[in-house]
């Protein structure tokens, strides 16, 4: 007998005894894994976990650079910046119906959502399909010679930039 083995306990048969240790060994082991996932999740627990979210104000361009009818499409943002004769507006490229991206159609001057079908006219009004309210008009400002949109602040439905003739 070495001198990490245990002493056999009497009366019990050295099979039972062999049993007894793999079932000690196997709770031992499980035990430890517990102990080493509780201490991951405190560890993860106590570490920030910071999300980073875009920038939401940011500039599109020189009002002068956009020529009239066009329509840029910031994809990253998720805007849309429309050019109408009297000037600008912005518009959110998501769908209110359930939040998909939409999509800018030039051969139709609308805006079509690939998830459910819904389909908006330019200046954002619902034209067909499930939505139940117009693409939403972001804040746009001219600052420093630059159009600037903010996503984080809702326009009025009908708002536009002016831009002088």
């Amino acid at each position: 007998m070495s001198a990490h083995d245990d002493p056999p306990e009497p009366g019990l048969e050295p099979q039972e005894q062999a049993r007894r240790r793999f079932l000690l060994l196997v709770g031992s082991g499980a035990l430890g894994a517990a102990g080493l996932g509780l201490a991951a999740a405190t560890l993860r627990f106590i570490e920030p976990n910071v999300l980073f979210e875009e920038e939401r104000r940011f500039a599109v361009g020189r009002p002068e650079d956009v020529p009239v009818g066009t329509v840029l499409v910031l994809v990253r943002q998720r805007v849309f910046v429309v050019r109408e004769p009297r000037g600008f507006y912005a518009l959110s490229a998501v769908c209110t119906h359930l939040g998909c991206i939409t999509r800018y159609e030039a051969e139709r001057r609308g805006f079509f959502c690939p998830c459910h079908g819904s389909r908006y006219s330019l200046g954002g009004a619902v034209t067909a399909g499930p939505a139940p309210q117009s693409l939403v008009r972001l804040q746009l400002t001219i600052e420093r010679e630059q159009l600037v949109v903010d996503a984080g602040k809702l326009a009025l439905p009908d708002s536009l930039l002016e831009m002088p003739a």
